[in-house]
């Protein structure tokens, strides 16, 4: 089966080929658990092919960065009109040609970061789901219509293909009521206002992988995962159910990130209102754009030129790092105690992947709990690999993310069970 998969950012478009046929031979294993990935390989394969759009570099073109058959090819992208199209055309002509006709491609996976409430299972897309994907763009303005429009651009050129679209809330809507209620007039929540969560697709992936470096059943853990890239959040995960996150409403909510404040006390929107005379858009930009690791040092989002600004002295970039591990710790503590305990740590994504001081720095902050950290497993650039020393109580892992490997098994999953359904009806 060849899944194709369409990762669509505000600023960028990921996408990935991935050819399922050479999975035979290879050892599966199966781990119980709801949503993403319920039964993924002990390895996930390599992508065919892979793509990346790059819409930063100027206010209507983009560069297209194509990987294939060991060759890397740049294209410049005049217009987002014609720019899935020119990126699928790079699957079946030149160098990274890969497939014959864009036929072959068995079924397309869509990530779909908001989902709401109605969806917590990978889905069919058709009309109806469409719709709810409109619908939900006032709750994710800089990522919905970028999934529609790849959903649309398949349906045009490639009408007779199934897409499946996998939610990044999907994950997040086990969390109980106590967890995603927030304590406002009640009447809120009956019309969706409440904790979603997000990354969710990352958090799932990463406590399947944990259960299987452990060699440990996942219904049989608890687990705090840590997604430390520009956006942030963590995730308490009792059972491979998660059952708390720190992002909420929105992906504002929770640890500090690279633009994003987090938490703060609500009354300082209102204050800078008020004192300031700034409007919503003003507000939005600030917390969002202008906050977080950026907004506290002045200098960067990215928290390798913070460290080399402390290195040069720079107290405001001391400040913002400080309150970074400061919040992370405080977040980590606190999903610990929605799980009345905890088997596994996890670390994931840019930051938490790449950045061996914060994860020896979070962990001797966390001595409490029992975590013993391997300084020289730590140091060695682990990837997937079990961190902890051997009289640990808990395990520290640092585990290299794949969401889109997890879109294309989800998708491929969906229709399995259409087929098999199928079968059993005739």
């Amino acid at each position: 089966m060849l899944v194709l998969v369409f990762n669509a950012g505000s600023s960028s478009q990921k996408s990935c080929l991935y050819d399922f046929d050479r999975e035979r031979g290879r050892g599966l294993l199966t781990i119980s658990n709801r949503g993403v990935g319920k039964s993924i390989l002990e390895n996930p394969l390599e992508p065919l092919w892979e793509a990346d759009i790059d819409w930063t570099g100027s206010e209507e073109g983009g560069i297209l960065t194509v990987e294939s058959n060991n060759i890397e090819q740049e294209i410049k992208l005049e217009n987002r009109e014609t720019a899935l199209e020119i990126l699928l055309n790079t699957l079946i002509e030149g160098e990274t040609k890969v497939i014959d006709s864009l036929d072959e491609i068995d079924v397309v996976g869509h990530r779909v970061v908001h989902g709401g409430a109605k969806y917590s299972q990978p889905v069919k897309i058709d009309a109806d789901v469409k719709s709810a994907i409109a619908d939900l763009i006032p709750l994710a303005p800089s990522h919905n219509p970028a999934n529609l429009e790849g959903i649309n651009t398949i349906e045009k050129i490639l009408p007779k293909i199934p897409q499946i679209a996998v939610f990044d809330t999907a994950f997040h809507t086990t969390i109980p009521e106590p967890a995603k209620v927030y304590p406002i007039p009640y009447k809120y929540y009956e019309q969706g206002i409440q904790r979603y969560g997000f990354h969710g697709i990352s958090h799932q992936y990463c406590a399947q992988r944990t259960a299987q470096i452990l060699q440990q059943p996942l219904d049989s853990l608890k687990i705090v995962t840590c997604h430390l890239g520009n956006g942030c959040s963590l995730a308490a995960i009792k059972d491979g159910i998660c059952i708390d996150t720190t992002m909420g409403f929105s992906p504002l909510e929770g640890l500090m990130m690279g633009t994003r404040c987090g938490s703060i006390d609500p009354q300082i929107i209102i204050y800078m209102m008020q004192e300031y005379g700034m409007d919503v858009e003003e507000i939005n930009q600030v917390l969002n754009k202008e906050s977080g690791l950026k907004g506290v040092s002045g200098v960067s989002n990215d928290l390798r030129a913070i460290a080399k600004a402390m290195s040069n002295g720079n107290t405001q970039a001391q400040l913002a790092y400080d309150i970074y591990l400061h919040r992370l710790k405080k977040a980590i503590g606190a999903m610990v105690a929605s799980l009345d305990g905890l088997n596994a740590l996890v670390f994931t994504a840019g930051a938490g992947e790449n950045q061996s001081l914060l994860r020896e720095q979070t962990c001797g902050g966390l001595s409490y709990l029992g975590l013993q950290l391997d300084l020289a497993k730590n140091d060695a650039d682990p990837v997937d690999t079990n961190i902890s020393t051997k009289n640990s109580q808990v395990q520290i892992l640092v585990i290299h993310t794949q969401e889109d490997w997890a879109i294309a098994t989800a998708a491929k999953e969906v229709m399995s069970a259409e087929a098999i359904a199928v079968k059993s009806s005739k």
